[in-house]
């Protein structure tokens, strides 16, 4: 394999043992159209400096694992239309054939664990899709959740997932869900969900100091935390509820499967909201990064 590569903002913060806060590249390259992608992965890694730490994303380019990317590389994947979506399961088939690919939460928490980074915020994670009773398709994040001690940082389960049922699956697989200042569960584009969080926290140091007494005590995987978007950019669940089945009706019909569904039923979302589902999720993500970088912080001072 070849070496790792870091940008010279990562690498200077890790000689000097900064806090870091890594990020996917996923959303860059299948999350959103060009150039508001670019635009938002920009702002995201601004916010991270912003608040005291290091942006470190994530992405693997012509065979090669990225950790950190220069302004140059970060253009060029906003334009790339053939990079490859990575999970654990094609993650190292895509650095064999030395090909490019982003990132998904369980991806780019294996990377960033490989390199003792701790903390990551993404938009929302993978989970139980609807009907994977039926199909089983549930996605490799809840999994990954279980195994690698990364802090994940979301706007909670996507909201075209059963999220009753991926809450299930994390309790099963015993991955502490915390969700940072209020009791209920947020929905991705909803600040709240009629569905109680298992835990609430008011504090980064009490979320960093969860992490580091899991260590003590040897148990395996991370943590979730969950971070309401800000109500000023929130899509009431009532409203967006109704989009989503739209949506996933029509995705069914025309019979898309795997890895097609997640992007096709963003789109549609997308399409049905008139853009305030993308606003949405570029406010969501940046208030993720807020949050990271505190925590990582957080996870440095103890």
């Amino acid at each position: 394999m070849k070496p790792i590569k870091f940008s010279v903002e990562v690498k200077k913060a890790r000689s000097l043992g900064l806090p870091i806060v890594a990020l996917e590249s996923t959303i860059i390259t299948h999350g959103m159209p060009y150039p508001k992608n670019l635009e938002t992965a920009k702002i995201v890694e601004k916010t991270v400096r912003d608040n005291g730490a290091t942006p470190a994303t994530i992405a693997v380019i012509k065979g090669s694992i990225h950790i950190g990317l220069e302004s140059k590389q970060l253009e060029t994947l906003s334009q790339v239309k053939t990079a490859e979506k990575l999970s654990r399961s094609d993650l190292v088939t895509c650095l064999a054939k030395r090909q490019t690919g982003s990132t998904t939460v369980a991806a780019t928490m294996i990377l960033a664990n490989h390199v003792q980074i701790k903390v990551f915020a993404t938009g929302g994670i993978g989970g139980a899709h609807r009907g994977s009773e039926i199909d089983f398709d549930i996605s490799a994040d809840l999994y990954e959740l279980s195994k690698t001690p990364v802090n994940v940082v979301c706007a909670g389960p996507k909201a075209i997932l059963d999220i009753p049922k991926t809450l299930e699956i994390l309790e099963t697989l015993g991955v502490p869900v915390i969700t940072y200042g209020q009791n209920n569960l947020p929905g991705f584009w909803s600040k709240s969900l009629n569905i109680k969080s298992p835990s609430r926290m008011n504090s980064t140091t009490q979320i960093a100091e969860a992490f580091k007494i899991r260590q003590e005590l040897g148990l395996s995987g991370g943590q979730l935390i969950a971070n309401p978007i800000p109500s000023s950019k929130e899509i009431p669940w009532s409203e967006i509820s109704k989009v989503v089945a739209q949506s996933i009706s029509e995705s069914q019909e025309l019979k898309i499967k795997g890895k097609d569904v997640t992007p096709f039923l963003l789109n549609r979302i997308f399409e049905i909201t008139n853009g305030k589902s993308l606003e949405a999720n570029k406010a969501l993500i940046i208030n993720n990064a807020r949050l990271a970088a505190k925590i990582a912080i957080n996870l440095m001072e103890s």
